[in-house]
């Protein structure tokens, strides 16, 4: 009787921790600890075998075990865009990446800079990826090529900011004189 109690313990025991091993593994984690950490990252993403996106970054934090995972990077960040032979830049001191939603929250610094030269500057920028849409509610600049400037307060657009939405904003214009316009806006 006692052989057999003993087997079905061990055997409990063997099952119940083959059931819980993904427990056991959150349990060697200290709390809020990352489960995986990056230092001097330089990743590219391709697309049919053309180079999309550089992402370069001093240190990466992923918090892919917590229940609403995300990455950090603490010490910044920059990511180059390529498309059509032109690249776009964004850079910040600070950002965050939540995969289940395609949030990226950039913070403190922020600097886009455009294929045709433009520059948007602001102290945090979300760009949802699913959607195509940056957006901030914090005050920004951009600053167009030809010197022209906008400040605002906040703003939503697309990706190539072909829609671009101000809530509140003031700025200088540079207007070419000697440009003449044709007819029916040709």
């Amino acid at each position: 009787m006692f052989k057999s109690v003993m087997v079905i313990l061990i055997a409990i025991t063997l099952f119940a921790c083959e059931g819980n091993y993904k427990n056991v593994k959150k349990l060697s984690l200290k709390d809020g600890m990352p489960v995986a950490e990056g230092k001097n990252v330089n990743l590219f993403y391709t697309d049919s075998g053309k180079v999309v996106t550089n992402l370069i970054a001093p240190e990466l934090l992923d918090y892919s075990n917590f229940e609403f995972a995300y990455q950090e990077f603490p010490k910044g960040v920059e990511v180059r865009f390529f498309e059509n032979g032109e690249q776009s830049t964004v850079t910040s001191d600070y950002a965050m990446r939540y995969p289940s939603t395609g949030i990226v929250d950039l913070r403190e610094n922020v600097v886009l800079v455009t294929s045709d030269g433009n520059v948007l500057n602001a102290e945090q920028l979300y760009w949802d990826q699913n959607h195509k849409w940056v957006f901030t509610d914090q005050p920004y600049r951009i600053t167009f090529k030809d010197g022209s400037y906008n400040d605002g307060a906040r703003f939503d657009a697309n990706e190539d900011f072909t829609v671009f939405l101000s809530r509140t904003n003031d700025g200088i214009q540079v207007i070419d004189q000697n440009k003449k316009e044709e007819p029916d806006g040709q």
